[in-house]
């Protein structure tokens, strides 16, 4: 039987620090905690090769005291809390007394601090949780800490780092997250040499979330400040327009500490039900300020997550806030369009405007022939085509003539008649210069004839006979018509062969086909044609077919989606994206699948980081069959989107060409048969 006896202290200390200290960033966070709590405005934080091998943590807090430094080495010694009642109101980021006992216990480290009170500063030095040396030194106010060989004393923790590069984008996103909870200090992030990160100071959290995820994200939101029962929710919303693909960037802070919060996400997406496409999520950075007493923050080792006495009030606030901001961002849009519809309208000044075309060389420009006359110049008579579409269309206005107002007011009516009168003048002496009638057909209205636009091919003169081609066209109406599509299989198949001829599309969606005398075929087009990329692209049929973007796009996103991606760069190329790293948790799309346009780039990068994140074992094949179904998705015909025939019948014989395509990449199917019998039923024929 196993004798049990107690740890040595340095065992001991070893497996404690397994608690705290799990990665570079685990150090940062608590120091930088550590050195807000000292009432620090500035802290800087540098570290190399990801903080494995250097991190220094600088502040101008108000220090140790000479008499404390060594004993702030000690497991449990903590300056936050003496007795068990402070427990229930905890008011610091730090209190349980842990840090610096773990970190020393793993690293090389070297403390210089000063108060306030004092002239001479302190040096403390520890290698892996020995005392090597306390002395006099000559530093600022405030503390600076730095962490040398992180698990140099345990090789086995050693091996479970990731990448340098890995490693770094998680202390700056660490970084990140704390900018954000503390607008009120200025934080700098130094790697490898290099400044990633700056945030000024000045208390406004706009400037913060600025700082840290740019113009472009920053640019997109909406302010939040609403208080309810006790509970204050502030910050931003992502506007519904700007929604993301995924969860990351959702922050919640909880009196000034970032928290991972299922209430708070639940009530944010709750309020956002109606505003979003459905598969679309929200971002934020919103704060909850609520009474110490009614949250336990002691409930997580690294403190990621609380717990509520009463998860009701604080889901309210959230709710009610959020909901409240996106109401008023409609509200707002819509007072816009109101003001916008009470302008005073000018009735002679036309609202179309005429965008100038570009010329065309090499070609004569078209002319109209007017035959000269003493009277005033008016625009040529229109050339009449009778045939029963040009007259079932509506009549329209040039755009260089304004509609003619059925009714004016009394300083309109007295500015108009005068140009009623010439223009009726005009008219007159047009019909009165030439005896022979124009054919055209009968304008029942009150309101002189309007001319009407002018035509691609020179226009006679209105008193010009025109030839009229009604007769023609009735007399042979098949002349016009287009020819019929059909569509010839090459060989037999075991599926139904596509229609011979293809009717056209219902709801912008379907595409009907006659399969034969007795059936009709529904396509989905969409379904069709993403099911046909996804073939292509597994064949790689479409690798190359990546078009370079004139522009690039930036991708901004959460720096663990962001690590995710640079170390998937051959996925991405897989699957036709070109994308480099821009730093500071944005990356440049310079190329991208031919069918994406510019959202979808965005938004299918952003979906494959996710994807990417979560799925972090290495399974490429697994991640290319997922882009593949993601491109094709983003890439194909939307349903709702009218389309040309031409394209129809282009989707169909593609599809015919491919028979074992019957559904699409997500399962459902491609299209459905219906017998003409079915129909008779329904009108009682049978």
């Amino acid at each position: 039987m196993p004798k049990i006896h107690v740890l040595e202290k340095q065992v001991a200390e070893l497996i404690a620090a397994g608690e705290v200290v799990e990665r570079p960033s685990s150090v940062i966070k608590e120091l930088v905690e550590n050195s807000i709590d000292s009432g620090a405005s500035i802290v800087t934080v540098e570290i190399r090769r990801g903080g494995v091998t250097y991190i220094r943590v600088t502040d101008n807090g108000c220090g140790i005291a000479r008499e404390d430094v060594a004993t702030a080495f000690l497991r449990h010694a903590t300056s936050k809390v003496r007795e068990k009642d402070d427990l229930d109101a905890i008011l610091t980021l730090g209190f349980r007394g842990e840090a610096l006992a773990s970190i020393s216990a793993v690293s090389r480290v070297d403390l210089i601090t000063r108060t306030a009170d004092s002239s001479i500063g302190t040096h403390y030095s520890s290698e892996g949780g020995s005392d090597v040396e306390i002395e006099d030194a000559g530093c600022p106010l405030g503390t600076t800490i730095t962490a040398r060989d992180l698990f140099f004393n345990v090789p086995a923790r050693m091996k479970f780092l990731k990448k340098d590069t890995a490693e770094g984008n998680s202390v700056a996103g660490l970084m990140d997250k704390i900018a954000l909870s503390h607008p009120e200090i200025s934080f700098r992030l130094i790697r490898e040499g290099k400044e990633v990160l700056h945030t000024p100071g000045d208390g406004k959290l706009s400037s913060a979330i600025y700082a840290v995820f740019g113009k472009e994200f920053s640019g997109a939101l909406l302010p939040v400040d609403y208080t309810l029962g006790g509970i204050r929710v502030h910050g931003y919303i992502s506007s519904p327009i700007a929604s993301r693909p995924n969860r990351s960037m959702q922050n919640f802070f909880i009196n000034g500490r970032f928290v991972r919060s299922r209430t708070a996400c639940v009530a944010l997406e709750e309020a956002y039900k109606g505003a979003i496409m459905v598969g679309k999520f929200p971002a934020c950075v919103l704060h909850i300020e609520l009474p110490s007493s009614v949250v336990d923050v002691n409930v997580h080792p690294a403190k990621l997550e609380v717990r509520f006495v009463n998860e009701r009030p604080v889901f309210d606030a959230v709710y009610h806030g959020v909901k409240s901001a996106v109401t008023a961002s409609r509200d707002m849009k819509s007072v816009d369009l109101a003001q916008h519809a009470k302008r005073p309208v000018d009735p002679y000044k036309p609202d179309v405007v005429v965008k100038p075309q570009q010329m065309v060389l090499n070609q004569p420009p078209k002319t109209e022939t007017v035959k000269p006359m003493p009277a005033p110049v008016v625009k040529p008579a229109p050339v009449i085509n009778t045939s029963k579409k040009e007259a079932e269309a509506p009549y329209e206005l040039p755009v260089d003539m304004p509609p003619m107002p059925h009714t004016f007011s009394d300083s309109a009516e007295r500015e108009g008649k005068p140009q009623l009168e010439s223009i009726r003048t005009s008219i007159e002496r047009v019909l009165e210069a030439e005896p022979q009638p124009v054919t055209k057909p009968e304008v029942r209205t009150e309101e002189p004839p309007l001319p009407q636009p002018p035509e691609t091919e020179p226009v006679p003169p209105a008193w010009e006979e025109t030839p009229v081609q009604t007769e023609a066209v009735q007399e042979n109406p098949e002349s016009n018509a287009q020819p019929e599509t059909c569509i010839v299989p090459e060989t037999e198949r075991d599926l139904p062969r596509m229609a011979h001829k293809v009717i056209g599309e219902v709801f912008d969606t379907y595409i009907i086909l006659e399969y034969d005398a007795q059936t009709l075929m529904f396509i989905d087009k969409h379904a069709a044609h993403e099911r046909l990329l996804y073939e292509k692209l597994k064949r790689r049929e479409e690798a190359a077919m990546a078009q370079t973007l004139l522009v690039p796009v930036t991708v901004t996103m959460d720096k663990n989606e962001y690590t995710a991606v640079l170390q998937n760069l051959s996925v991405f190329e897989q699957a036709g994206f070109d994308v480099e790293d821009f730093g500071s948790g944005t990356v440049l799309v310079r190329s991208a699948p031919l069918n994406l346009n510019g959202a979808d780039i965005k938004d299918s990068v952003l979906e494959m980081a996710g994807y990417l994140e979560e799925n972090k074992t290495d399974a490429t094949t697994e991640h290319m069959d997922w882009l593949y179904h993601n491109i094709a998705c983003r890439a194909a015909i939307k349903g709702g989107n009218a389309s040309k025939k031409e394209e129809l019948i282009a989707l169909a014989e593609e599809l015919e060409a491919n028979p074992d395509v019957r559904y699409c990449p997500h399962g459902r199917p491609i299209y459905v048969m219906l017998k003409k019998r079915t129909l008779e039923k329904e009108f009682g024929r049978v």
